[in-house]
């Protein structure tokens, strides 16, 4: 049985208790950030510790977008621009695209070499004035309909490079005025001016595979439930106005935004309509929680999964030397 949720790990390699809790729990993947990363060979190993545990099909995700939100980072890896740095460049649109398909194109060779097959990119939020800077720089910009065109670039990128893309933070967190890993955000603005500017991108780019909920309440939609365990943001919004029928998998259930038991925050993203729940900061004793809540992973969301992995495609034919040779050649011109 594989259970809903996706889960962290403490460190650079596995401990027993760590591959027991695996095999034990049976998570649909997992998840890796900043401490679990030392080196190319050091998570090349991690990747296939975690394979060994849940299958060789078991997804691996990252938070590898550029910019301040890197995982997998210099020396051992090149830094790429956060998503805003592309408009600073002077390109024309199309030009734009292309570079930020080329990042993510690199990115996503990066990340399978080491065994990483999901990327959680791209960010559709659409910042507006008074936001907190949490998003800021990680927006493609403000206007909705480029976000989506950029964001799909970026997603294209990634798939080109047999990696999964997921948009986030469904349905919108660039107008919080808070940080959710922090509290929980409030956003009050009317349902017509949502869905006129901060639900668009996520509608225009609803076919690809997976995303991820944001932790924030709309009181014009759901005044005491932030999105990932409103089941009328998921029902009427997200599958409903803005169609999404993918994978949707919550934002960090350890953020602060969240309040309650483990077990609680899972059952009830679950039961809002999340097909799976993520938990990332590598405690057991709370992994332990949220797999018991999380349940196991079946039905509609199983179809979801399979469907979403089936377009983890082979890597396109790519020449990574050529592509970062572009790439910097564009950022040093404008610089």
């Amino acid at each position: 049985m594989t259970r809903a949720f996706i889960c962290g790990c403490a460190g650079t390699s596995l401990s027993a208790e760590e591959k027991a809790f695996l095999r034990e729990a049976r998570p649909f993947g997992a998840i890796l950030f900043r401490r679990n990363v030392a080196s190319r060979e050091q998570l090349r190993a991690l990747t296939g510790e975690i394979r060994a545990q849940l299958g060789a099909d078991a997804p691996i995700l990252v938070d590898q977008e550029g910019g301040r939100v890197q995982r997998l980072a210099p020396p051992h890896w090149r830094a790429y621009p956060a998503a805003a740095a592309f408009a600073r460049l002077g390109r024309d649109g199309a030009a734009t695209a292309r570079l930020i398909r080329l990042s993510a194109r690199l990115i996503a060779h990066d990340l399978r070499e080491v065994g990483v097959d999901v990327d959680c990119l791209p960010v559709l939020d659409t910042p507006c004035d008074g936001a907190h800077d949490v998003i800021g720089d990680r927006a493609y910009g403000r206007d909705p309909a480029e976000i989506a065109r950029l964001g799909r670039a970026a997603a294209e990128g990634l798939l080109a490079g047999g990696v999964l893309p997921v948009i986030k933070h469904i349905p919108g967190h660039g107008r919080a005025r808070a940080d959710s890993h922090l509290e929980l955000p409030a956003v009050d603005a009317a349902r017509a001016e949502l869905e006129g500017q901060d639900f668009l991108p996520f509608r225009a780019d609803a076919d690809l595979p997976l995303a991820m909920t944001a932790h924030v309440v709309y009181t014009a939609i759901d005044p005491e439930r932030p999105g990932t365990l409103s089941p009328t943001v998921i029902g009427e919004i997200i599958r409903g106005w803005i169609g999404f029928d993918g994978l949707l998998m919550t934002d960090d259930l350890s953020m602060k935004a969240l309040s309650g038991g483990f077990r609680d925050r899972a059952e009830g993203a679950i039961r809002a309509g999340c097909d799976i729940v993520l938990h990332c900061n590598g405690a057991l004793d709370e992994a332990r929680a949220v797999a018991e809540g999380a349940g196991e992973l079946a039905g509609r969301a199983l179809a979801r999964a399979q469907a979403a992995l089936a377009r983890r495609g082979a890597p396109e034919d790519f020449d990574p030397v050529d592509g970062a040779r572009e790439l910097d050649a564009a950022l040093a011109a404008t610089a």
